[in-house]
């Protein structure tokens, strides 16, 4: 766990102007004692018990963030209250908002302690599904939201302990991290009676080296998503990239879209565990978008260890939400292969939701050491994968 005693000076906002109102915007206040902070060589800047109003924040070398117990730190609910800057978002670089937390290019960047970031997302999730309600093609930028934490460009990263809460848009974003732990953390978005849209607890987008490890997750839409890249080009943009020696242990879901999702955007993912978790009502355990606009690869993936009830186990389909070949004629073709799921103890409604297609390619999948039971679908379409083995696959108590 960090130590913050280790960090260097704190600055604890409320000795440094910034008021006890859970009612005051706060903004500029507050990131005046980052700015001090990092004027004076970095330290860490803690949250003290209380709620604190503001818009986007952004960290900078040489500090941290602490959140004290019974503290939080709360989006703002109006989006003006956010500026309109270039930052990543859905696979591309773009103009757009930044999250409430930023921090860019923070070797050693830590954010620690008991407290929350709570996005304030009530407004805006009603907002999005109002504008959807009268735009059924409305993108999910479209409706102007923000990300709750946000950290890019950065090398040894870690963010323990927090409880990440009601984010209007994705919950945590990483971008180009590399050596990233996320530990112990609360992450939590409802799908009642108000949907979060696009609240995933987790996007890593061109990571590599990351740990995420006793966390529980429970939001509406997928909990840990691999990103990268889209469009028929996406491979050749030096923005994007692949996620690389991805460890996911030791967690616990509740309700998501999928626990593992490889996409919507996303390039090449390579060496990707998901361990020894427990699992409730997700939709999905294992979900590999396969997105004809976008040459992608997925390859040598674990799924192991892995009790309790979704959905569907395994869920590979043609993505095709917002598709966009940008003015070339053929489809991008999409490989997964070297996909490992083993010793699976799990209630579900469908074994093998995968659609047979001539736009991607699945070899070397191996199915181990299941006991499942299914209340819909218990068949595996095995002529679907090239390479498949079943070895003491068991469904409904008949071995397949």
């Amino acid at each position: 766990m960090t130590d913050i005693n280790k960090l260097g000076k704190q600055y604890r906002i409320t000795a440094h102007g910034v008021k006890t109102d859970s009612n005051l915007v706060q903004t500029q206040a507050i990131q005046a004692v980052i700015d001090k902070a990092a004027a004076a060589g970095g330290g860490v800047i803690i949250i003290p018990k209380g709620v604190f109003l503001s818009g986007n924040l952004f960290f900078k070398p040489g500090t941290h963030l602490h959140l004290e117990v019974a503290a939080t730190l709360k989006a703002s609910d109006d989006i003006s209250d956010f500026k309109v800057l270039t930052t990543r978002i859905e696979g591309e670089t773009c103009t757009y908002f930044p999250a409430l937390v930023n921090a860019d290019s923070v070797n050693g960047f830590t954010i620690s302690g008991k407290g929350t970031l709570n996005g304030n997302g009530l407004r805006y999730w009603k907002a999005f599904w109002l504008r959807r309600s009268w735009n059924p093609k409305c993108t999910n930028k479209d409706e102007m939201r923000p990300r709750l934490l946000y950290i890019s460009n950065s090398k040894d990263v870690q963010v323990s302990g927090i409880r990440l809460i009601n984010s209007p848009f994705w919950t945590s974003h990483y971008y180009k991290c590399e050596n990233l732990k996320l530990l112990n953390l609360y992450i939590y978005a409802p799908a009642a009676p108000v949907k979060a849209p696009s609240s995933d607890a987790i996007d890593l987008d061109v990571c590599k080296n990351v740990l995420i490890k006793n966390c529980y997750m429970s939001v509406n839409d997928d909990a840990v998503a691999l990103k990268g890249g889209k469009g028929p080009q996406a491979d050749k943009d030096p923005n994007n990239g692949g996620n690389f020696n991805i460890i996911i242990e030791d967690n616990t879901y509740g309700f998501c879209h999928g626990a593992l999702t490889f996409g919507s955007e996303s390039v090449h993912n390579r060496n990707i565990i998901l361990r020894r978790i427990k699992i409730d009502h997700a939709q999905r355990l294992l979900w590999l978008k396969m997105r004809p606009d976008t040459p992608q690869l997925y390859e040598y993936v674990t799924v192991e260890d892995i009790k309790g009830s979704v959905t569907n186990m395994v869920y590979i389909q043609p993505w095709t939400q917002f598709f966009d070949l940008k003015g070339e004629t053929d489809i991008k073709m999409s490989y997964a292969n070297h996909i490992t799921m083993k010793n699976l103890k799990l209630d579900c409604d469908n074994v093998f939701n995968v659609s047979n297609s001539e736009q991607y390619k699945l070899t070397h999948f191996i199915f181990k050491d299941w006991k499942v039971k299914a209340a819909k679908n218990p068949s595996i379409q095995k002529n679907y994968i090239d390479n498949f083995t079943l070895e003491n696959v068991v469904v409904n108590d008949q071995k397949l």
